[in-house]
């Protein structure tokens, strides 16, 4: 269980660092992204934020464990992705009628779920 929740956070970890970085440090290049459409009417300052979230969340999902240092970290970067993915459902894609991106959320959101429980349940 603990080497698939290792495997699980690196690939969460991974996609969260790059599209974050994106996000955080290339707002403009996001708005134009036809992918994103979600930042067509966004300001810079939102569009940082929710990248800022996701590269806090990356980090957390790893750095809290490897450290050693406040390893209960990771459930709340977990926890706060879980949220992130859950928003982005709910208040952008099925508002929207974007069920073709749907997917991937659903995807992120279920893979942040799994670490959410099964590094609760090891933690208790």
């Amino acid at each position: 269980m603990n080497i698939a929740l290792w495997i699980i956070q690196g690939l969460l970890a991974a996609m969260y660092l790059m599209a974050g970085s994106m996000k955080a440090f290339q707002p403009a290049k996001v708005r134009e992204n036809p992918q994103m459409t979600w930042a067509k009417n966004r300001s810079d300052v939102f569009i940082r934020f929710v990248g800022t979230s996701e590269l806090l969340g990356a980090l957390g999902l790893i750095l809290p464990l490897i450290t050693g240092i406040l390893p209960w970290l990771t459930v709340l970067a977990a926890v706060g992705l879980t949220l992130i993915q859950l928003l982005a459902i709910f208040t952008e894609h099925l508002p929207k009628k974007e069920f073709n991106v749907i997917p991937v959320n659903i995807v992120l959101l279920a893979l942040a779920v799994f670490v959410t429980i099964g590094r609760w349940t090891l933690f208790s």
